[in-house]
């Protein structure tokens, strides 16, 4: 049996079900994040830490603070990104700009745990039923390309994602750690606002 064999108890359906009901409930998340990026070449890992915040239904503020500010917000189809080193801010449109396109799309999608959306990107399959952890590999030859999996961790409620650890292929990896989640709480009046150098 499945319960012998340590293998997850739920079905891929069973959890993708769950966790499209309780993301319906998150109209706001701040949280920090913390990436790891592992080099192969240098055999090291750089680490960088900064902010994440989302409204219901496509707002999104992605910033990073250390070791150099940069980020982007995005408010439907367009948004701002900036970088302190340069001091440049600048304005886009997701139509006119393919690589932040896939990226809002990517962190629209975890944010709002939009399983249909993943479904037709990613195969699935579930590593863990405690907390939920999903693999998901790419359908996408391009993105195969570049791509091995990605390995998801939801937090124990289910409500938001908690880790998410990307390994490439040739042996790279980033893992980003979402700490000091806020569900629904208040967000601060610029939010979504670039900052001023």
């Amino acid at each position: 049996s499945e319960a012998e064999s340590g293998a997850p108890s739920m079905t891929l359906k069973e959890v993708q079900e769950e966790l499209r009901v309780a993301a319906q409930e998150v109209e706001t998340l701040q949280s920090d994040i913390v990436q790891e990026k592992h080099l192969q070449m240098l055999s090291e890992t750089l680490e960088s830490r900064g902010k994440f915040i989302f409204a219901r239904p496509d707002k999104l503020r992605w910033e990073m603070l250390e070791p150099i500010a940069s980020g982007f917000v995005l408010s439907g189809d367009t948004g701002t990104r900036w970088n302190a080193l340069s001091e440049e801010v600048e304005d886009f449109s997701i139509e006119s700009d393919p690589v932040m396109e896939v990226v809002a799309q990517q962190l629209l999608a975890w944010a709002r745990v939009d399983m249909e959306w993943l479904k037709t990107r990613y195969t699935m399959e579930v590593v863990e039923a405690e907390p939920v952890t999903l693999r998901l590999v790419p359908r996408d030859p391009a993105e195969a390309e570049m791509i091995e999996s990605l390995t998801i961790v939801f937090d124990p409620q289910r409500s938001h994602v908690a880790e998410v650890v990307m390994q490439e292929q040739g042996g790279d990896w980033t893992r980003m750690r979402f700490t000091h989640v806020e569900v629904n709480a208040e967000l601060r009046a610029h939010a979504f606002q670039a900052p001023e150098f």
